[in-house]
């Protein structure tokens, strides 16, 4: 795996060594239990995968670098690079500006651009429709396109399926940066539809089974599906691809669940559904896969550092929140004191303040997992403030982690 070249200021040597360290005792990363931080009265049992993915850290190392290597000229990013506060906001401290925001609404017009202007793509991609307006202005991208390999994968695979005439299903959410730049490129070479979750999944369902009027798909599906889009004939061969920060295993379920609708129509699958398996992410499925081995040791509750609106962050929240009180914070500025912390509820997407979140008893076990947008120095510094709050930050500088 390439190093990449990012800035000290995001890296942990604390982190890095307990990264290290499990590498060369688990080279073939079978070994998904966490890894003990054991400080007395408070043990913290940390993921055995987490923070910043390679997709990250390109993105990030170009975006330095182009700011680095361009005084004096004006750069954009299309939105943020990722979804993290404190790299967006090192970012803007450089000069860089924001085109849109997240949801693509323009904070920047694009006409005020030149050609002259560094525009930076970011690790989600964009849509081809975006890309276009930019080469007419005469802005290359090219240089500076830091789209994640692991999502161009899933262009590709999308492009392969379609020139056997299949249907392209997107498990994503709509409104998502990758999601919209996915859409786009599948549905400039083939019919393409959006579904969220599987609710949606098992609408879609209904009108590959024709068991309902194929006019109410334009209404219940509006703005997810491509232009001329026919479901009484677009339905019939399927694939189904990601957005690669979903759920691994709900992006599986709903793949069993229409490759059963379509045996169950069809009789067979071999016309009607296309392999896809192999446009889940590495970092999404081993960060997924740390936080199902890390919630098999008995704990009092979880924490889960990222961006709010990181979509990869929110689903190891569901997974934790599935077993033990979770707290998805921003920062170690979270933890106020320990009768208080502000956490985000991303149900309600709102942050929420609640007391006595920490147990009374001693050892208290917490289970500690970041995002894969989350820099390594954020972790450390959650690590940190918890041992402060126990008055074991002399311990934590004479353990090695075990």
């Amino acid at each position: 795996m390439k190093n990449f070249d990012i800035p000290d200021g995001y890296r942990s040597p604390l982190i890095t060594a307990i990264k290290d360290r499990r590498r060369q005792e688990d080279k073939m990363k079978k070994d998904f239990t966490p890894t003990l931080l054991d400080l007395g009265n408070l043990h913290i049992y940390l993921a055995r995968h987490f923070g910043f993915c390679y997709g990250v850290e390109n993105a990030i190392e170009i975006s330095f670098r182009t700011a680095l290597e361009n005084p004096g000229r004006r750069i954009f990013l299309l939105s943020e690079m990722i979804h993290n506060p404190r790299v967006n906001a090192d970012l803007q401290s450089r000069g860089i500006r924001f085109l849109q925001d997240t949801s693509g609404k323009q904070l920047i017009p694009f006409e005020s651009l030149t050609p002259d202007d560094i525009v930076i793509i970011p690790a989600f991609g964009t849509t081809l429709e975006i890309e276009e307006n930019l080469r007419k202005i005469g802005i290359q991208t090219e240089q500076y396109n830091t789209t994640c390999p692991f999502v161009e994968k899933v262009w590709n695979r999308s492009t392969q399926i379609a020139r056997n005439n299949y249907t392209v299903v997107v498990h994503g959410k709509p409104g998502h940066e990758e999601t919209r730049a996915t859409f786009s490129h599948a549905a400039a070479v083939t019919p393409t539809v959006v579904v969220r979750d599987m609710a949606e999944v098992q609408k879609l369902a209904e009108y590959i089974k024709r068991t309902r009027p194929a006019n109410d798909f334009y209404s219940e599906f509006n703005g997810q599906f491509s232009p001329g889009f026919d479901v009484g004939k677009d339905l019939t061969r399927i694939g189904v691809v990601n957005q690669t920060t979903m759920l691994a295993s709900d992006t599986q379920a709903i793949a069993d669940f229409l490759k059963q609708t379509m045996l169950e129509v069809y009789g067979d699958i071999d016309e009607h559904f296309a392999d896809t398996r192999d446009t889940l992410c590495y970092a999404t499925l081993d960060n997924q896969s740390a936080v199902i081995g890390m919630l098999g040791t008995p704990a009092d509750l979880a924490i889960v550092v990222g961006g709010y609106n990181s979509s990869n962050t929110s689903h190891l929240v569901e997974l934790c929140e599935e077993r033990m009180p979770t707290y998805f914070i921003r920062s170690e500025e979270n933890l106020l004191s320990s009768d208080e912390v502000n956490h985000y509820e991303f149900h309600e997407k709102k942050e929420r303040n609640t007391r006595n979140w920490l147990p009374d008893h001693e050892p208290v076990r917490i289970l500690l997992t970041s995002g894969a947008s989350c820099p390594d120095i954020l972790v450390e510094a959650v690590i940190r403030r918890l041992a402060e709050l126990y008055d074991a930050t002399g311990r934590l500088a004479t353990i090695t982690p075990s």
